[in-house]
């Protein structure tokens, strides 16, 4: 697996290392360092050679950290990249020229008006064609929790993902989220005998999409600890599910957008990451 590792050398981006370490076996690491100016006011000017070396300097000296991070974290390290000036674009660029399998960074979890100021974290998800792992507090890297809405994506990420997981003496469980059929109708005289069947129907369904994540987890000897079939809003169901269970990682599945789409409409793994303190794997599904 190969892997960038973003750092703007707070310990809630070493988390991201320290936290996925546990789970994935084997990866060469890029390590990217950007000094951000881009929240400078416009009218604010600087001497450019000087506040350069300066960004330079500063990002050498967490390089090095960061690479003794890596190493001691048991990954192999690849290249130590550098850069001035505007985060995102600086990691979206590096992504973009690369294969990387997988962009690992932290997020400080933003809450009430900072959500709607946005984040690097984010903005990467909303933005990167790449997997991202996102990380925010050290955690005890024991419960992962697998998602799944039934369809070929859901199980065709778990199947990718296995043979580069570290899944001795964990804890996995699995769970899928109906939507409510009842929420669909404004019209308070539902067929009630119909909306039991529908919701008959759909806990069938999602028991046998569980039970085809459990089939394809046995192929690699993984007991599983907990399955659960919920109904409600899909990531406040999940939000809720972590919380209860106190899951270490969440994977994610998600069909890439258009970046309008996302604006528009929003996005269950942003909200997922938003709302709870777990590693967020956000696997992008790419058939």
């Amino acid at each position: 697996m190969k892997i960038l590792f973003c750092t703007d050398g707070s310990k809630i981006s070493y988390n991201a290392v320290k936290n996925a370490s546990e789970w994935i076996k084997e990866a060469v690491v890029d390590i990217i360092c950007v000094i951000d100016w881009s929240f400078l006011p416009d009218d604010i000017t600087l001497e450019a050679s000087n506040f350069s070396m300066s960004c330079a300097n500063v990002a050498d000296t967490v390089l090095d950290y960061a690479e003794k991070l890596v190493i001691d974290s048991g990954f192999e390290i690849g290249k130590k990249i550098k850069h001035c000036g505007s985060a995102i674009e600086s990691i979206l660029e590096q992504g973009e020229n690369e294969n990387y399998d997988l962009i690992m960074m932290g997020s400080n979890g933003k809450k009430g008006i900072q959500k709607w100021l946005g984040s690097v974290s984010q903005e990467i998800i909303n933005s990167s064609k790449v997997s991202d792992y996102i990380a925010k507090e050290e955690n005890k890297k024991q419960k992962l929790l697998l998602t799944t809405d039934g369809t070929i994506c859901s199980a065709g990420i778990i199947r990718e993902i296995l043979p580069h997981l570290k899944l001795e003496d964990k804890e996995i469980y699995i769970c899928m989220v109906n939507e409510d059929p009842s929420f669909l109708f404004l019209d308070g005289n539902i067929d009630q005998n119909w909306l039991q069947d529908i919701y008959r129907k759909q806990h069938k369904y999602a028991s046998s999409s569980i039970k085809e994540i459990q089939d394809i987890l046995s192929e690699y000897n993984v007991d599983v600890t907990g399955t659960a079939v919920l109904t409600g809003n899909p990531a406040q169901e999940i939000i809720n599910y972590t919380q209860k269970n106190k899951i270490d990682l969440v994977v994610l599945g998600s069909r890439n957008k258009s970046r309008l789409d996302r604006f528009l409409t929003g996005s269950e793994s942003k909200r997922i990451l938003e709302n709870t303190m777990s590693d967020v794997w956000l696997i992008r599904c790419t058939k």
